[in-house]
């Protein structure tokens, strides 16, 4: 919430080019687009009804592909289990008391702030600015800063932007038109609240189940937003290093400082950027 007050950096982040705002989109999805490729080669009959369901839906009715693969996926997640369903598979809410320690504040509160600044609300704007959107930064971190303070003591200790979210609701996926795509946000909020309920069974079925079954339906319904993130990346009037750069160092997983590689790649293309802006 302070950090709202701090207009330059509002600025900052409206100023990162789309091109590097988009490589690094790209690049955080391409590990989580593999993973079809990869589960498939380790569990052809497993997985492989998982593809041919999205491909079949994707000729027929290619708006229900996704919803299609993760269906058969959470299937075939129950019918294979590799182990019984454990822990409470029913949410509950259990209040902590709030309490001071320095301790906790150096060591907890201090990082994990600039864990979710650097990559969480960062790479979030950049990606809504990077399809031709000017988030509203000010009153974003205002909303997800009250947020994370009531939902604090119940366990939601950091209640911020998200670029993959923010990626599949702002992208020509979600629908020709720039100015309806909200319909798209809505609609994944509105199924947010449908699941909590049940996203401790979820997950305990996720747990339970062969390894990447689930993820590899994730991989594909991200295949539309991988190819549209490289497309704007590759096709922007200024030179390529910065975008390709930015999409190796957030391809590559590395973590610095505690920070994830969407950071770094951000960083490290608009430093390009500018040196060969510099220099022209």
């Amino acid at each position: 919430m302070a950090t709202a007050a701090f207009r330059p950096l509002a600025d900052l982040v409206r100023a990162i080019p789309a091109s590097i705002a988009q490589a690094m989109l790209a690049g955080v999805l391409v590990p989580l687009c593999l993973v079809p490729v990869t589960a498939t080669a380790a569990e052809p009959w497993l997985v492989g009804p998982v593809v041919l369901v999205w491909l079949v839906i994707m000729v027929l009715a290619p708006r229900w592909a996704a919803p299609a693969a993760l269906l058969t996926a959470v299937a075939l997640a129950i019918a294979f289990a590799e182990q019984p369903l454990g822990g409470a598979l029913w949410p509950s809410v259990r209040w902590t008391m709030p309490a001071f320690s320095t301790e906790a504040l150096v060591s907890i509160a201090v990082p994990l702030y600039l864990v979710t600044m650097a990559a969480q609300n960062v790479p979030g704007a950049a990606v809504l600015t990077g399809f031709g959107y000017v988030p509203p930064w000010r009153a974003s971190l205002i909303v997800t800063g009250v947020g994370t303070v009531v939902g604090a003591p119940a366990g939601g200790h950091a209640i911020n932007l998200a670029a993959i979210s923010a990626a599949l609701s702002a992208s020509p996926e979600a629908g020709r038109d720039p100015s309806r795509r909200w319909i798209a946000a809505t609609t994944m909020g509105v199924a947010y609240l449908v699941i909590a309920p049940f996203a401790a069974l979820l997950t305990a079925v996720v747990v339970a189940a062969p390894a990447d079954l689930v993820a590899a339906a994730a991989g594909l319904a991200l295949l539309a937003t991988l190819a549209g993130s490289l497309r704007t990346a590759l096709m922007g009037d200024d030179r390529l290093e910065p975008a390709v750069i930015t999409f190796l160092i957030a391809a590559s997983g590395v973590s610095l400082a505690g920070v994830g590689a969407a950071f770094w790649a951000l960083a490290a293309g608009i430093i390009v950027h500018l040196a060969l802006r510099l220099r022209r």
